[in-house]
């Protein structure tokens, strides 16, 4: 599979440069993406496909820090051989939080996967969005949950949730 990490140095602006060490130095790199009028802060993984074989990820309105936490728990976990389950409902990546990995529509990767787009120089990748519960064990597509933390989780799957019901 040929990335950016093939590129020649001297062809790269100094952002992709600095992109392409943090692979090389950590494994994966994080993009944090602020909130705006168009919608809730988000954060996503580049490097996870190349280097597990496992999709990037994407996680909306968590503060940049927790995402790259979270982030790296997973990656140490993947790291050991662990995989994680895909439409499942786990425990195993929040510790106070229910939540499930499900697979992004390609039709969501321009919005929203700059930086992977980039460094896999094509669409030819899989992410999953990373999905939490509320406080109360409600996902966004749940009718109990609140429309304001509906809004702060898009639905980047195919439609409906990947047709995921009140769980």
């Amino acid at each position: 599979m040929r990335t950016a990490l093939d590129a020649d140095p001297a062809q790269l602006d100094e952002h992709e440069r600095n992109f392409v060490g943090q692979i090389r130095k950590h494994g994966w790199a994080g993009t944090h993406v602020a909130s705006d009028e168009e919608g809730p802060g988000f954060s996503y993984t580049t490097g996870f496909w190349f280097k597990f074989n496992f999709p990037e990820l994407i996680l909306f309105s968590l503060r940049g820090n927790v995402a790259h936490d979270t982030f790296w728990h997973m990656y140490h976990e993947l790291a050991a051989g662990r995989r994680f389950p895909v439409g499942e409902l786990t425990e195993d990546i929040f510790q106070n939080s229910l939540a499930v990995l499900l697979p992004v529509s390609p039709q969501q990767y321009r919005p929203h996967l700059g930086w992977s787009r980039w460094f896999y120089g094509s669409d030819d990748f899989l992410c999953l969005q990373l999905v939490f519960a509320d406080s109360c064990g409600h996902f966004p597509w749940s009718s109990r949950s609140s429309e304001s933390f509906r809004t702060t989780q898009p639905d980047l799957t195919t439609g409906n949730w990947s047709g995921l019901r009140d769980h």
